[in-house]
């Protein structure tokens, strides 16, 4: 009887699951329209004092995305406010929506790949992941790795789609 050989682990074909790029935080909003007088305008003052009393440290251990959900205008130093009270207790922010800070933290993922792992390789970027916005993902994973691929291709190696080949 012939012995099972995985064709697939033979052919040097690296796979990249999607998944292992996904937020591994927690990630919860701070919306500054809380904090608006009478919903319409920031008081800098009062800003303030409630940064300096708002518990950070419940934050840990979760990223955070920092925004409005009204159309009021928010100066730009009360982001930069939060921003430096979440950092002093070493906590990822992100301004924007929630997808702004899930992206951000996908990028860092893939950034994080090690080039001399990939650099002439052959590389399939496996499909079926449950992420929140997987065109960007994808795109911004072809985008890091083409400089260093010999080939990527998109699916299952049974069934791929070719995206690029040097």
């Amino acid at each position: 009887m012939e012995t099972i050989r995985n064709k697939v682990k033979e052919s040097g074909l690296i796979q990249l699951d999607l998944a292992h790029y996904k937020p591994k935080l927690k990630l919860v909003g701070i919306d500054l329209a809380e904090h608006l007088w009478q919903g319409l305008v920031l008081k800098e003052k009062d800003f303030r004092n409630w940064i300096k009393q708002h518990n950070w440290k419940q934050y840990q251990r979760q990223a955070v995305y920092i925004y409005c959900s009204t159309d009021a205008i928010i100066p730009t130093w009360a982001f930069m406010l939060v921003s430096s009270a979440l950092q002093k207790e070493n906590i990822y922010s992100q301004v924007g929506s929630k997808q702004d800070l899930a992206n951000a933290l996908i990028s860092e993922e893939i950034c994080a790949i090690n080039i001399e792992k990939i650099q002439g390789q052959r590389i399939i970027i496996k499909g079926c992941a449950e992420i929140s916005d997987p065109a960007f993902a994808m795109s911004y994973l072809v985008r890091f790795l083409q400089p260093f691929a010999k080939s990527i291709m998109y699916g299952e190696p049974c069934s791929t789609v070719p995206i690029y080949k040097k």
